[in-house]
């Protein structure tokens, strides 16, 4: 047997370095689909039916990607022809989302947009699965933590830039943030989405370039003993399903709510085509881009803290930061102390980032590794499914809609994940 040689980290740098582009494009999503959505005409009790398109689009997209890239062998190699199908259908989804009102000329804008959500994030997850296969197939079992957290940090860097561009370009470049008319994008949020279109395709243009991969018969080689030739569910996986539930399900609540909630408590408005509820999505787009900011600082910490703690205990402390951060939103009567609960939450998205897919890469066979993968995806859609068909039935019934409950909601079930993470038996490494 072959043991896959340790490689440096520029070259793991340089792997991942797509997933800056990815999260680019991912945080501007985040960060302002809500209130596209919202000022095309969009029912803030519906909000959350529309963000399902994403999660069921990636349930059916990833483990079919997951599949094929297995089995892909071309000039461009296993796993980067899907970079670049991805990366093209993506930017492309990133340029026609602003301009939805432009394209109705028979259908509502709203359904024209959560269509174009829906293309987006299939495009995305056709990029992004085979980059998380990419750092089992290239990577010894030793460096799988390392490559996870390099993923997060550029996953950071790259949700960083793109929460904070609409208000960068409305703020500091003078861009306007006014939509001119109800129903239409202000030019900062447009502008924002069309460099997105461009960093997310120049980064995964670096990666393919800059990364060669193992042949399929030299994949087999270097696995040779190390995994069982039958497909089997690992049991580690099994355990890391309740985890992810909790986690995914809290993070799409706090996506889908934060808008509506800051407009309403801070900015005291509930009316998405008024410059109060604009300034507080761009405000969110400041605090999604400070905990994305907080996962990239850490990401490099995280095998440190792993080797000491052990991966579960690490992933458990940073989902209980996370949680008790977003009940703190509950306290907080001025929206700039906000920084501080973000930075929790932060913690806890850098773990989400790494720890499952390090605890899962060591325990299944990478010449599967796509597929596989693809599966464990379902572990994050599932719980936003759920989290899409019923919180805006909760919010509506149960939280008399006061959207700030649905961000405690939320708090309480990443503790809930917390607890999960204690049970899991995981290899050591």
């Amino acid at each position: 047997m072959t043991k896959k040689p340790r490689l440096s980290f520029w070259q793991i740098w340089n792997m991942s370095f797509g997933f800056l582009g990815i999260q680019f494009g991912f945080a501007l999503q985040n960060g302002n689909a809500s209130r596209i959505l919202l000022t095309f005409g969009a029912d803030v009790h519906h909000l959350s039916w529309f963000w399902l398109v994403a999660p069921i689009t990636g349930m059916i997209v990833q483990p079919i990607i997951g599949y094929m890239s297995d089995r892909t062998w071309n000039r461009l190699g296993r796993r980067r022809p899907y970079f670049l199908v991805g990366a093209l259908l993506t930017s492309t989804a990133l340029i026609l989302m602003p301009n939805a009102p432009h394209l109705a000329s028979f259908i509502a804008p709203m359904f024209i947009g959560g269509g174009l959500l829906m293309i987006m994030d299939a495009s995305i997850n056709i990029s992004m699965e085979p980059f998380r296969a990419l750092v089992a197939d290239k990577l010894p079992e030793e460096q799988h933590t390392l490559g996870f957290s390099v993923q997060t940090l550029l996953i950071g860097i790259g949700a960083v830039v793109g929460s904070w561009l609409p208000y960068m370009m409305g703020n500091w470049f003078g861009v306007s943030k006014d939509a001119g008319a109800d129903g239409l994008v202000p030019d900062n949020v447009t502008y924002s989405f069309y460099f997105g279109a461009f960093v997310l395709l120049t980064s995964i243009l670096w990666t393919i370039f800059s990364t060669s991969e193992y042949p399929p018969d030299q994949l087999e080689e270097k696995e040779e003993t190390e995994k069982p030739k039958k497909f089997f569910i690992p049991s580690i996986m099994v355990k890391l399903l309740l985890v992810q539930f909790f986690s995914w399900f809290a993070l799409f609540s706090m996506w889908v709510y934060t808008t509506p909630a800051i407009a309403l408590k801070y900015y005291g408005t509930a009316d998405a085509n008024s410059t109060a509820f604009q300034d507080a999505g761009d405000w969110v787009g400041i605090l999604f881009g400070i905990y994305n900011g907080v996962s990239a600082i850490i990401a490099l910490s995280l095998p440190i803290i792993a080797k000491r703690l052990s991966r579960k205990v690490t992933h458990s402390l940073a989902l209980a930061i996370g949680g008790i951060s977003l009940l703190s939103i509950l306290i907080f009567k001025d929206e700039n102390f906000l920084i501080i609960p973000m930075i929790g939450i932060g913690i806890a998205w850098g773990s989400i980032l790494a720890m499952p897919y390090a605890m899962l890469a060591s325990s299944i066979p990478a010449k599967r590794m796509g597929i596989y993968m693809g599966l464990f995806n379902m572990s994050i859609t599932i719980p936003q499914i759920v989290s899409g068909v019923f919180s805006g039935l909760i919010l509506k019934y149960f939280f008399a809609d006061n959207p700030v409950l649905c961000i405690v909601m939320a708090g309480v079930s990443m503790m809930l994940g917390a607890v999960s993470a204690l049970f899991i038996k995981e290899k050591h490494v």
